[in-house]
């Protein structure tokens, strides 16, 4: 039959897995880092995967493709139900082809740690502030207005030891998980920006592929907003160095 349903475009796709979590049928899978959609009969073809995309790798195409299957579709939820309840119970975890997910040990030089604890100096928080959730952030707040801005991603704060020094001081933060957080950030960023006069924009993101989707949004905002705000981007590697 002819009927509406997803497209992947290979070359684009960054292998974050957003997709593959947004597509509630189970109709993508992550082979070989990239997206694929492995059941054309679990898509619906009402497209939940599209703004999750951070690298606009999906779109809708008419083709010959096979009727949604909805009877197989509920059959396959409730086994994956009930093999993460089994996994939960011993303590697996489930496999993921995205590369922000892999786990790894981090080993530090005793050049690294030649501070001890005694001699680090008590570092003061810098957050000027609350909420730093982009989520919560409230779209009005005076703070905002004339505001030097930051938006980084969540995991960065931990990966990187100055951070409150070298990114928060003198900066409104506003902090999010692109891979996790079931939002589109281009909206609330795209009405911040359309109602306050913000100066600059500072985007911290972390190495791995997901962590893109932060920096789209931001591209996003500006051109929702109409506005052209000076930005640039810093990448924090999992161990903790920056690279522009």
């Amino acid at each position: 039959m002819i009927r509406r349903i997803i497209k992947i475009d290979e070359e684009k796709c960054n292998g974050c897995g957003a997709c593959a979590k947004a597509c509630h049928e189970g109709a993508i899978e992550m082979v070989n880092g990239k997206a694929h959609l492995t059941r054309e009969d679990y898509c619906d073809g009402l497209g939940d995967c599209l703004p999750a995309c951070p690298a606009d790798a999906i779109s809708f195409e008419e083709r010959e493709a096979p009727a949604y299957n909805e009877a197989a579709v509920l059959e396959a939820k409730k086994r994956k139900a009930e093999k993460q309840a089994a996994d939960r119970q011993t303590g697996d975890t489930l496999p993921c082809g995205c590369p922000g997910t892999q786990s790894r040990s981090i080993h530090h030089t005793e050049c690294d740690r030649k501070n001890t604890e005694d001699s680090l100096p008590k570092l003061t928080s810098q957050l000027s502030q609350w909420p730093v959730q982009i989520k919560l952030a409230p779209v009005n707040a005076p703070y905002f207005d004339g505001a030097r801005l930051l938006i980084a991603a969540d995991c960065t704060a931990y990966a990187y030891g100055n951070f409150h020094n070298e990114f928060i001081r003198g900066r409104i933060t506003l902090v999010g998980c692109p891979k996790l957080d079931n939002v589109d950030y281009s909206e609330k960023l795209a009405d911040i920006l359309a109602h306050n006069e913000i100066k600059d924009i500072l985007v911290v993101r972390m190495e791995v592929p997901c962590c893109g989707g932060i920096v789209n949004a931001v591209k996003l905002a500006m051109q929702k907003s109409g506005k052209l705000i000076p930005w640039r981007v810093l990448i924090v590697t999992t161990d903790g160095n920056i690279v522009e």
